[in-house]
This record gives C-alpha cells, structure tokens and sequence, in this order.
C-alpha cells in the first residue's frame, strides 16, 4: 500500500515527486509511455529559471528524478494499463503489477500530434519542434514553416514573427478551422505567407542533422516543390496522455482533465498536474508548479484522512 503513486515522470510528476518525498509520503513514480515527458524529447531549454546558459532537456529532466530519488521517491518503468478509481485504495495496472495507493497524482502529460513521417521523428529537437515559445528564439533572422490549420497555427505564427524573418503556413486544405480573428490577424502580418493545399512529404536533411529544406506536395494535384527552410514547427495539436481515465474522472470534450481548487479532480484523493490538464500554457515551469500543487495538496489530503 502506498501513500501517494504518481503517474508520469516529467516536469509535473518529478516536482510532485520531490515534494511529496521530502514529506515523507514515500511517492512511487511510474514512468509512462514518454519517460521524461516532453523535455526528453527537446534539445536546449533556455527559459528555465536558474539556468543562465540553458540546459539540455534530458539533462534537466535526469536532474530533478536525482533529486526525487535523493528523498526517497522510488521508480517503476512502464505505462499504466489500468486503474480502478472507484474507491480508495485506488488500484494501478502496470503490465503484470498491480499498485494500491491511498492517493493518486495524474502527471501522465500530452503528447504532440507530429505528421507522422520518418525524418521529421529524426530531426526533432534538430530543427523540428513543437513549442514556438519553447524555440522559436532560436529562429532569429531564419525562413521557418508552421503545420496546421487552427488557431494554434496561428497564434504560433505570429508569435514567431518576432524571430524568424519569413513564416509560412502549410495547410492541406485550402479552407482553416482557426477562427477569423485569428486568420485576418495572420493575414495581416507582412512576414506570413500561406501554401495551401499542401502538406510535408519529407524533411532534409536527417544526415546533417538540421533541417535544411522540405519537400511540399500539393494535396490536389500531387505536385511537388522544394522550400529552403531552417526550421519546421508542427501545430496540430495535441492529445492529453487520459484515454485510462475515461468514465472515471471528469474531462473536457479534448480528453484534458478538468481540475477545480487547483489540482483536484471530480474523485477524492485524485489530483491532477501539467500537461495531461494544462492545455493553455504547456510549458515546463508552470508543470513544474501545478506538480508541486499536487503534492502539496496530497500531503493535506492524507492528514485530513487519517484513520
């Protein structure tokens, strides 16, 4: 029986870990299908606070599961198959091994939604990303694309004209689900274009390991033409890490968890942290922060149910 179990061990779930840890609730992290979340997957992070020059994804990530090891949180690899939150203890499915914890912390995270082609996978962290406010300073003075048809497309666009000298928007169709402001916005902006209907058939070059150009095919006529790119941003989407919870705790029509008074969720004794409930912000320190909140909360939960 365990006090607290955490699921996910990225941003939200290692703060959570170290905060839980340090209070001597003895937290079991379970790693997930993304050990590490979002960051293992990034290069350089440079807003991160207390990092002046940066520092590699991974290594923050190795640092802050250290530091939870370091007061006592224990690990187990693995995704969650199964959980049964229909009352506490609360069951969690790991392959063969079944966990009961009086607590559960949901840190299970979002994963991006990417093209799905071999050599934007390969060059991810190299020149393709998912975050312009994670990377899009990186850009400066750089002709970038931009993926997608929403308002996220949009707004990441904008944001990146601060950067980069030209954007494009790639969209497959020729009509946008973004909402007008948004495009008349984009439209406005003398650094964006807009191909449309195309999308991504490859991206150059995964030998050099930087992106260099693309190959784009016309969705109607299957044309294809050659752009001189430095940098590809993917915004399609993405989707919360709950398909598990589905029936048991309450989400939006995105599959997000919906939290109230911080962290809680619709089950007692649930909380939910980062990405797999944030889809606004998504960025590492405020998992980081609502992980902490999680814990936090936890911890007064347990001394309230003190048998």
């Amino acid at each position: 029986m365990h006090k607290v179990i955490i699921i996910g061990s990225g941003c939200a779930g290692l703060t959570a870990a170290i905060y839980a840890a340090r209070a001597d609730l003895k937290p079991l992290v379970l790693d997930g299908y993304e050990p590490g979340g979002q960051l293992a997957l990034t290069t350089l992070v440079e807003n991160f606070p207390g990092f002046p020059d940066g520092i590699l994804g991974p290594e923050l990530i190795e640092n802050t599961r250290k530091q939870a090891q370091r007061f006592g949180a224990q690990f187990h690899s693995g995704a969650v198959s199964s959980v049964d939150l229909s009352k506490r203890p609360f069951k969690v499915t790991v392959g063969s091994d079944t966990f009961e914890s009086e607590t559960l912390i949901v840190a299970a995270g979002a994963s991006a939604r990417m093209l799905g082609i071999e050599s934007e996978k390969l060059l991810l962290g190299y020149g393709v990303s998912t975050c312009a406010t994670c990377d899009g300073f990186f850009f400066r003075g750089k002709d970038i694309l931009v993926v997608g048809g929403g308002d996220t497309a949009m707004e990441e666009a904008t944001f990146l004209t601060k950067f980069a000298s030209k954007v494009s928007i790639v969209h497959r169709r020729e009509e946008f689900r973004a909402s007008k402001i948004m495009i008349d916005r984009a439209k406005a902006n003398p650094k964006i274009e807009f191909l449309t209907p195309y999308e991504i058939a490859e991206v150059h070059d995964v030998t050099k390991q930087s992106v260099e150009k693309v190959t784009l095919r016309n969705t109607t006529t299957g044309e294809k033409i050659d752009r001189d790119v430095s940098g590809v941003f993917v915004a399609i989407g993405h989707d919360p890490n709950t398909k598990i919870f589905k029936g048991q705790l309450e989400m939006d029509s995105n599959g997000y968890l919906i939290t109230h008074d911080g962290p809680r969720t619709n089950v007692e004794g649930v909380f939910a942290a980062g990405d797999v409930q944030d889809h606004r912000y998504r960025q590492a320190i405020t998992a980081a922060g609502s992980g902490c909140a999680a814990a936090l909360e936890v911890e007064k939960f347990l001394a309230e149910h003190e048998s």
